[in-house]
């Protein structure tokens, strides 16, 4: 299909571009902006006056629930929520049943992914087998079954030496190791932040030091292998120094922030809100403000919504009991705009955090709009408020904290390789 992209408002961080421009797609590829090639006759004439046109956003943890955990959600919901949030690239975390730690999962995801003709999938292999932490993956043989990175989603190793045999691993072969920095001997049974909110409620904790901790020894661990580590997750303002600190002596660290940890606090558990029970916990005001002050002065390097639908049944329960997750791709857009409103930053440098940064993090081609690459295309109105509703969600899972609230941004068109993949 021919497309012409009229009149729209041509954001493309990656080049440094903002200026009304009409972009020209043929063969899924974008082959010209601002003027039409010769004899270019469209199929379809998308008018954008007044709309943004940015490239896909890219998305650095997006769980499907499969293979394993299709009551949670399907790879159809939750790939139709990605591409109705502006998503048309995302990774896939392994903590599916069974892991992904075997090149035929990862194929048979890979298979069903592509068949659905949606977002880009990109699994994260896992970096020990079944994610136990004793025995490393093939990951030779994992990154030609289609894994980018690899990494440990639910906190540190409990023995460092196969972390760091692990890391050593990747750095041989130049893969990027990605966990999230929580050292589990201190988390126990903890389920919020350590502080007055959790003493209040008498709900047990996770101290700032169980993420701190962790970092250190990541980032010892990662002088002395040479791995490039990029932390999931970051949660606490120390983290975030110590992070800084790492990337002043040059070491090939990068980390991220989820859309709940930008906006949110321990206050909002409020009187026990169970969409509030997340991992990392929500933490405390100052370390909230100091998260989005990393964003802005590049510590942090990308936005991810962590999307994780979690069976309705599971969030009923009492908040300690209750299932840890929040969905949030399609919550992608609006909060990370919310948080560019509330700063008053120009979209070019917004927009960078949900497409051009992450892509380069991931390591893939996309987060941008240049002639001749994939027509991977997001167009939303950023005037559009709109409320977040169980109605209003495409995936499966229907648990947020931001259920009820207005948010800034609607996606109006998704184009995955010049197709429109999803029209509102």
């Amino acid at each position: 299909m021919k497309i012409h992209i009229r009149k729209g408002r041509f954001i493309d961080p990656k080049q440094g571009i903002d200026a009304v421009q009409d972009i020209f797609i043929a063969k899924g590829k974008i082959i010209a902006i601002g003027v039409a090639p010769n004899e270019f006759q469209p199929n379809r004439v998308i008018d954008a006056k007044s709309l943004i046109v940015c490239p896909g956003l890219v998305d650095l943890s997006v769980r499907l629930r499969e293979p394993g955990l299709e009551y949670k959600a399907t790879l159809e919901s939750e790939m139709e929520a990605a591409v109705a949030g502006g998503v048309t690239s995302f990774a896939c975390p392994p903590d599916t049943d069974p892991p992904l730690d075997e090149p035929g999962l990862v194929e048979m995801l890979k298979h069903r992914a592509k068949n659905l003709n949606q977002a880009h999938v990109y699994p994260i292999g896992a970096l020990t087998q079944g994610l136990r932490g004793e025995r490393l993956t093939e990951m030779a043989e994992l990154n030609d079954a289609g894994c980018v990175v690899f990494g440990q989603p639910d906190g540190l190793l409990p023995n460092l030496r196969v972390l760091m045999q692990a890391m050593r691993y990747a750095s041989t072969f130049g893969f990027s190791v990605w966990l999230r920095p929580q050292e589990i001997s201190l988390t126990n049974d903890g389920v919020a932040h350590d502080g007055e909110v959790a003493t209040r409620l008498g709900l047990p904790t996770v101290p700032v030091c169980a993420e701190t901790i962790a970092i250190s020894n990541i980032i010892l661990l990662a002088k002395e292998t040479g791995v490039r580590v990029h932390l999931c997750r970051i949660s606490s303002a120390e983290g975030l120094t110590m992070v800084r600190a790492a990337k002043q002596q040059g070491l090939p660290i990068t980390c991220d922030v989820t859309i709940n940890h930008l906006h949110l606090s321990d206050m909002d558990i409020g009187f026990f809100d169970s969409n509030c029970h997340l991992m990392p916990p929500l933490r405390g005001l100052s370390d909230r403000n100091a998260l989005r002050n990393g964003l802005l002065d590049g510590t942090i390097d990308a936005i991810c919504s962590d999307h994780a639908p979690v069976d309705e049944d599971a969030k009923l329960l009492p908040f300690g009991q209750s299932e840890i997750g929040a969905t949030g791709v399609e919550l992608l857009l609006p909060l990370t705009l919310k948080w560019g409103n509330e700063l008053r930053l120009p979209l070019l440098k917004v927009l960078a955090k949900i497409t051009s940064d992450p892509s380069r993090i991931l390591g893939i081609d996309a987060g941008d709009l240049s002639v001749g690459s994939a027509a991977d295309i997001c167009i939303f109105d950023p005037d559009y408020y709109w409320k977040v509703t169980a109605s209003a969600i495409l995936s499966q899972g229907k648990n947020t904290p931001f259920m009820g609230m207005e948010l800034p941004g609607s996606v109006k068109y998704t184009l995955v390789n010049g197709h429109i993949v999803y029209e509102r």
